[in-house]
């Protein structure tokens, strides 16, 4: 039988999801994705979106992030995904920006070229619409020749 929370908190339940990465880029955590859209204590929920209805690793998301709250002895916290209003990469976090440049990923920007996440070039141009997931494309930089994914912007 679980033991009662100490600590029922928004915060101490956000400290836990930043914790949980993205199964797909594994550097950049649940909360900084901007996936996470918020939490309650009355009744114990926590609201999730994913980045597109049908993205795949939507299912492992809702399992990790299961597990680390029944980890973290928050076994009585309900995960509850929203598909409205749909995510958009204008939720991603300032730090869900540099770490997926840090990766080699571009981060989504409104301007129509990327910059590469290599070399800092501008001089970029889309290759495909369709990259390494469905929310990413495929680019290559003009100076440097290294391909990278750009996450679309929606």
């Amino acid at each position: 039988m679980a033991t009662a929370v100490a600590d029922l908190s928004e915060d101490a339940i956000m400290a836990v999801l930043d914790q949980v990465m993205d199964p797909e880029i594994p550097v950049v955590s649940i909360t900084d994705l901007g996936i996470v859209r918020g939490v309650t204590i009355d009744p114990p929920r926590v609201f999730i979106s994913p980045t597109y209805t049908g993205c795949p690793a939507t299912v492992a998301i809702e399992d990790a992030i299961r597990q680390a709250l029944d980890a973290n002895g928050f076994r009585n916290v309900y995960v509850e995904r929203r598909l409205f209003p749909p995510w958009t990469t204008e939720w991603i976090s300032e730090r869900g920006h540099e770490r997926l440049k840090a990766y080699g990923i571009a981060p989504p920007s409104p301007s129509a070229t990327a910059e590469c996440p290599q070399c800092g070039s501008a001089d970029t141009q889309e290759v495909s619409r369709f990259g390494s997931t469905p929310c990413k494309a495929q680019w290559r930089c003009n100076a440097c020749k290294e391909p990278f994914d750009r996450f679309k912007c929606h």
